[in-house]
């Protein structure tokens, strides 16, 4: 028999528990939680029903029920990060972040070839990237995005990055889920690698969209910062930066890894000291890196275990303090803005971590 369990505290959610009877249900919802050192009372259950409409799950699929253990967590508690498919995940989690940055699938892995350290490779990233029709892409990037709208607060904003493959759909969904597009920011890549054929010009760029929650809603932008590390100009939605540095794939590389300098700069651009950024594909999450050299949290949900593992190895890497000050003195953004605004990584209130849904260790 199947039980619908309904409990209030933090989490304020739903269970589905299979189980004989509804004591033993409730009973299968202490233990789940006791795991993650949460203890429920009689208190905290509103009601349990016998769910009579419903197809009781075999114990297979209730294995996989997407939790919110996480896979890793800082020391600090500034880094966490969740192994599963942000599709399955996102539903759960109820905290709003400040600011979300995502590097969905461009889906290019389509048999092609390029040039990278001077040999020629394929472009296959894996399954996660393979093409979509233009229906099934406008379908992938709507869904995902209109969850990640519901964790965003109100005043946030959402950073996207791609090519011309997957932009405009993604502009798209943007604008009919109700965002305002703020910029879209070109990324001229300093170091890009060679055209191989030769028939037409070398691909050098790729797009990110910058755009807030509400149409009518303002939105955080460090207007000074920006201006005084670009030469106390304007800084403009060109920005000239490089790929990533070989000192940044010392735990491993990522086949479409963001250089450290460019979410550096997103972060310092749209979010104030203590925020918490969500980031929906992880990667080898280099937003939560980038986040917490600049005294930022970050909440990151990645499907691979591979990337998930790397990131993990990335995150101990800078629990080295001098490594955290190496990584910082390569960053170019960084060294300029501790130069002129240094307030811009000063975070000055505690965040109340254990108020968070996803702070539990992994039992």
């Amino acid at each position: 028999m199947e039980y619908q369990v309904t409990i209030t505290e933090t989490l304020s959610r739903i269970e589905l528990v299979e189980a004989s009877s509804a004591i033993e249900a409730e009973d299968f919802v202490r233990d789940r939680y006791s795991k993650c050192d949460i203890v429920l009372n009689d208190t905290h259950f509103i009601d349990t029903n016998f769910e009579t409409n419903q197809v009781v799950p075999n114990m297979s699929t209730l294995c996989h029920l997407p939790t919110l253990n996480p896979y890793y967590t800082s020391k600090k508690k500034d880094f966490q990060l969740l192994h599963e498919d942000c599709f399955e995940l996102l539903p759960h989690i109820e905290q709003q972040f400040d600011m979300i940055f995502a590097d969905p699938p461009y889906f290019l892995s389509n048999g092609g070839i390029s040039i990278q350290s001077g040999e020629v490779v394929s472009v296959n990233k894996g399954d996660w990237d393979k093409g979509l029709s233009p229906e099934e892409m406008n379908d992938f990037n709507l869904r995902w995005i209109s969850l990640c709208r519901d964790k965003l607060k109100d005043n946030g904003t959402i950073w996207i990055s791609g090519t011309y493959h997957n932009i405009f759909s993604v502009a798209n969904a943007l604008t009919q889920l109700g965002f305002k597009i703020l910029n879209v920011v070109t990324w001229a890549k300093t170091n890009p690698p060679p055209n191989v054929s030769c028939r037409y010009f070398t691909y050098s760029t790729e797009f990110i969209i910058w755009a807030r929650k509400k149409e009518k809603v303002a939105h955080y932008y460090n207007y000074e910062l920006m201006k005084r590390i670009n030469g106390d100009k304007q800084m403009r939605d060109v920005w000239n930066l490089p790929a990533i540095a070989p000192w940044e794939k010392s735990c491993g590389k990522h086949p479409t890894q963001k250089p450290l300098g460019l979410l550096s700069r997103i972060i310092m651009a749209s979010t104030k000291p203590g925020a918490w950024i969500l980031d929906p594909f992880a990667g080898s999450s280099t937003t939560g890196i980038a986040a917490n050299l600049l005294d930022r949290r970050y909440l990151g949900i990645e499907r691979e275990e591979e990337f998930a593992l790397m990131g993990k190895r990335r995150r101990e890497e800078i629990d080295n303090i001098s490594n955290y000050a190496t990584f910082r003195s390569k960053i170019a953004d960084i060294v300029k803005a501790e130069d002129t605004q240094t307030d811009c990584f000063t975070l000055r209130e505690d965040f109340p971590a254990e108020a968070l849904p996803f702070l539990c260790e992994k039992g």
